[in-house]
């Protein structure tokens, strides 16, 4: 699941090199935490957050075909 925000998050940003992306697993869900530039957080998030939602709904499907429940957080 990192893998798959992380090319999404840096094909959005104009700073790819500064996009870290960590998985904290615990008992219910697996969390995604995406940091990137400060320059770059509008980009990510987008006009009332639609990108964030969009990445989270890809992730959320994704995480469906292997039953896990996984959790975006921007940082």
């Amino acid at each position: 699941m990192s893998q798959l925000v992380e090319m999404i998050a840096k094909a959005l940003v104009d700073y790819p090199d500064r996009v870290t992306v960590k998985e904290v697993e615990n008992d219910q869900a697996l969390t995604v935490e995406l940091r990137v530039a400060p320059e770059d957080m509008g980009k990510v998030i987008g006009k009332q957050g639609r990108i964030a939602k969009a990445i989270r709904t890809v992730v959320k499907a994704a995480a469906v075909k292997e039953n896990k429940r996984v959790v975006v957080e921007i940082l």
